[in-house]
């Protein structure tokens, strides 16, 4: 062996933080204050179970509070000769125990020793007593991966331990521990660290080791840390790294990018876009995204997160809460503001349906693309509440002994389904589904409500738009200039939008249109051309009547050739303007 200094000199290797910062003592463990508690008062009433079962998510403490369980168990110092909890003061056994090499407490990886032949040489030496510690203490992790054999060969022992043994169990598949086994042990249930708890241990972590970190940055880790600790702390250890060698902050736009996520005000603008129709915007916001490293997959779950919070503020109200900056609360509410809870459930469902297809797809911008057209064109429909008022408004029409009324309407797994109104009643039938299934999702229609008396009669479209009242200005000012009017008679309108992020205009429609006539009109979009906006209209009216005007022959006199048009009035035949009419 060669005695040349190493590369790196004196300097230790470095130590991840996991590992650094592992918990020594139960204190040392958050967010599981119940089980502690349970802990310490079955210490002090001297109730200690022979066997105990951990389960939680990787990463979540359960092998780590397998070892603190051992500890305790042979906890001893000259003042102390019994189990206890805390763990303050070093005992006599505690280093060997953390540490993996104590002779009386013995580990077993079930993910790699999962035969009968492993477990009855583990179990062999369980009737004989510990050679130093009080108990003899069986460790096995992922306990789930034992093969049946296994599990029978532990049963006995588990059912009937000498009393100097006990049994620790890790797991993260709970359900896969045959019942006979779990029926034996005290079971534990680590719970998720919330992201605000674990967002204040990661900040007192890197104070530790003299790292900034804005709060924003730790914020998005302990939201991907997804309340696993270990995975925090990963986490944490590569964000310190962005900070390089200079010791700046790590801002939030550093730890975004290194997580592969999105801006949080890209994700609103990305659901406005798609709830409101807009596919080309959609289309193009994604893509930018992408091109600047976010993940789709991560864009999928950020989405369902605000289509979540977007629900609350639309449920809740003001008695809403939201954990982000007030800014974008309000654009939550706002958002909200636009959209029915039956949009908000049914964006809800295709969202869902596209996380899971984004994940598990080759392509996966291919597929959250994919999955945004799908959205766009939820946000195109009308809402489920207005489907469900327009067939009980066609079955009452259809009892006062009107015409069955057709009516088309999307179906689950794409295609359209065709609803009539007859004497008998309404019947359904799916048309060009893409399963081939036929099958049509019912709306139950709400209670009849007895309409209003007529209140209006509305010979146009522009009546309706100048029968707005004054409170109404901005869609007014909206239906003037995004509506094309393809067709308009009473109880149906067929209607142009120019701008597709104003879909949201056809709902508002048929709610004035009901209150002022007190019938429920049916407002469908179309693809035809249709009239010019209102707006143009009165724009070429009054370009036309100013032209009319300047083409009288009083305007074609040399000194009126830069006059003015200040207005025009219609002189009266009946009266008398000067002497010389009054003589003649």
């Amino acid at each position: 062996m060669s005695d040349a200094p190493s590369m790196f000199g004196d300097q230790e290797s470095y130590q991840v933080l996991a590992r650094k910062y592992r918990p020594s003592t139960f204190e040392d463990m958050i967010g599981q204050d119940a089980m502690v508690t349970t802990l310490k008062n079955a210490f002090e009433a001297n109730r200690v179970a022979h066997a105990f079962m951990l389960t939680g998510v990787r990463g979540i403490g359960k092998t780590t509070t397998a070892r603190l369980l051992a500890r305790a168990l042979n906890y001893e110092t000259k003042d102390v000769k019994g189990p206890s909890v805390d763990l303050s003061t070093r005992g006599q056994h505690c280093e060997l125990i953390m540490a993996s090499s104590h002779m009386d407490v013995l580990e077993m990886d079930a993910a790699s020793r999962t035969g009968v032949e492993n477990m009855r040489e583990l179990l062999d030496g369980v009737r004989y007593a510990p050679a130093t510690a009080r108990y003899k203490v069986y460790i096995i992790d992922e306990v789930h991966m034992l093969s049946a054999g296994a599990f029978n060969a532990l049963l006995k022992t588990l059912e009937e331990p000498p009393d100097h043994a006990k049994f620790i169990f890790a797991t993260t598949e709970i359900r896969k521990v045959p019942i006979t086994v779990l029926s034996r042990c005290q079971r534990f249930d680590l719970r998720r660290v919330e992201a605000s708890v674990l967002s204040d241990h990661l900040r007192g972590i890197s104070d530790k080791e003299d790292v900034k970190i804005s709060d924003e940055g730790l914020a998005m880790i302990a939201r991907a840390a997804e309340g696993s600790v270990r995975d925090g702390l990963s986490l944490l250890d590569q964000a310190i790294v962005q900070a390089g060698l200079s010791g700046d902050e790590v801002t939030g736009e550093q730890v975004r990018t290194m997580l592969g996520l999105a801006d949080r005000v890209r994700i609103l603008d990305l659901f406005a876009m798609a709830a409101s129709g807009d596919t080309k915007g959609a289309l193009l916001e994604m893509r930018a995204q992408y091109d600047d490293g976010a993940d789709p997959a991560v864009v999928m779950r950020d989405l369902l997160d605000v289509c979540h919070e977007v629900s609350r503020a639309k449920t809740l109200g003001d008695l809403a809460e939201f954990d982000m900056a007030p800014d974008q609360a309000t654009r939550m509410r706002d958002l909200s503001a636009t959209q029915s809870i039956g949009q908000l459930t049914r964006l809800w469902q295709v969202l869902s349906a596209a996380y899971n297809d984004v994940r598990q797809a080759p392509a996966p911008l291919a597929a959250a693309e994919m999955a945004l057209l799908k959205l766009s064109l939820a946000g195109q429909m009308p809402p489920p509440e207005l489907a469900a008022a327009i067939i009980e408004q066609a079955q009452k029409i259809q009892a006062d002994g009107g015409p069955g009324l057709p009516i088309m309407s999307p179906v689950v797994g794409g295609g359209t389904a065709s609803t009539s109104v007859s004497g008998s009643g309404v019947s359904t039938q799916a048309v060009g589904s893409s399963d081939g299934s036929g099958t049509v999702a019912a709306l139950e229609a709400p209670k009849p409500v007895t309409p209003p008396k007529p209140a209006l009669e509305l010979g146009s479209f522009a009546e309706f738009v100048d029968a707005l009242p004054a409170t109404k200005i901005k869609l007014k000012y909206d239906l003037e200039r995004y509506i094309r009017l393809v067709s308009f008679k009473r109880g149906a309108i067929k209607i142009n939008i120019t701008d597709p992020r104003q879909n949201s205009l056809i709902g508002k429609i048929v709610a004035e249109l009901q209150e002022m006539t007190g019938d429920l009109w049916i407002v469908s979009p179309s693809d035809d051309a249709g009239e010019p906006p209102l707006a143009e209209q009165r724009k070429a009216s009054v370009a036309a009547q100013k032209e009319k005007d300047f083409s009288h022959p009083a305007f074609q006199h040399p000194m009126l050739k830069n006059a003015k048009l200040l207005g025009i009035k219609d002189r009266p035949t009946n009266v008398i303007h000067s002497d010389f009419d009054k003589d003649n």
